[in-house]
């Protein structure tokens, strides 16, 4: 099945990358959120990213002028009854990614196929609201999308290999991305491995044990890695890192996954992280 016109729905900072790179793989995009403001600032997100490509000699002009040109906004989901495939991207509320598909699911042509971008929900939560489970996949991309090589494409026991196989050569053929493949379990393969590593560390600093960026250098200069797992949870947002805990917990029941009380406590306090400067550095 070719891929030729892309749906996303949510323009935040997952939605956003995932607009920006199939744009500049030549797909034709149409990007939707829920009003005027999020179409705007998910614009604003895409178009100020190329234009950085630009000027650091990524991306020359005519290449980011096509893929502008690629990608049409608006708040009305029924202008997403032409795509081929829908990646949904919108904030880890089940409730939310449910009213969505159900509402794709009376929109698009019959062979289209529906993907959400979650990082923690089962597939089949998303799946079974639809009328075409066999044509709904998890494609969980990896912030920044723009950068990140992994897409993990997650079937579920209604997934056709049909759509299995159209999920994969859309990522690899045409986004240049490389694909893993897991059963439909809350977390699939890196968060699974990931968060209670991340909520580890937010105990360890709850606990006194060590600063921010001692707990942070440590793990950079001793384990080599890129980023410390207090700036990776920063990074990726509280909420979604609540979020994300409280599904996986939900699903295995194994303490280790539960979120941190202080995970909470910042939640609750609005220090969501992101790169605003609340978060672990000025807790």
């Amino acid at each position: 099945m070719a891929i030729t016109t892309l749906g996303v729905v949510g323009t935040g900072a997952m939605g956003s990358g995932i607009i920006e790179v199939a744009a500049k793989a030549g797909v034709t995009v149409i990007a939707r959120d829920i009003n005027a403001a999020a179409v705007e600032a998910g614009q604003g997100k895409v178009e100020g990213s190329m234009a950085k490509a630009v000027e650091r000699g990524k991306l020359d002009e005519a290449a980011r002028a096509a893929a502008v040109a690629n990608v049409t906004w608006t708040t009305e989901m029924a202008d997403l009854a032409p795509c081929d495939l829908v990646i949904e991207a919108a904030p880890e509320n089940l409730a939310l990614k449910k009213e969505i598909f159900t509402e794709l699911d009376g929109i698009l042509d019959a062979d289209a196929i529906i993907a959400t971008n979650t990082s923690s929900y089962p597939i089949i939560e998303v799946a079974m609201v639809t009328g075409r489970a066999d044509k709904v996949v998890g494609m969980h991309f990896f912030n920044p999308a723009t950068v990140m090589k992994l897409v993990e494409v997650i079937s579920t026991q209604r997934t056709s290999d049909v759509t299995k196989a159209a999920a994969d050569a859309f990522a690899t053929d045409v986004l240049g991305k490389r694909v893993v493949h897991c059963k439909d379990r809350a977390g699939f393969v890196v968060n699974m491995l990931l968060v209670p590593y991340l909520c580890q560390a937010m105990r360890m600093f709850e606990n006194g044990h060590a600063s921010a960026p001692d707990i942070d250098e440590a793990m950079k200069l001793g384990a080599g890695h890129p980023m410390g797992p207090l700036e990776l949870s920063d990074m990726i947002g509280l909420d979604v890192m609540l979020w994300t805990a409280e599904s996986l917990h939900d699903e295995y029941n194994e303490a280790f996954y539960a979120p941190p009380p202080l995970l909470r406590r910042m939640v609750a306090a609005g220090q969501l992280g992101r790169k605003t400067g609340q978060g672990f550095y000025s807790y």
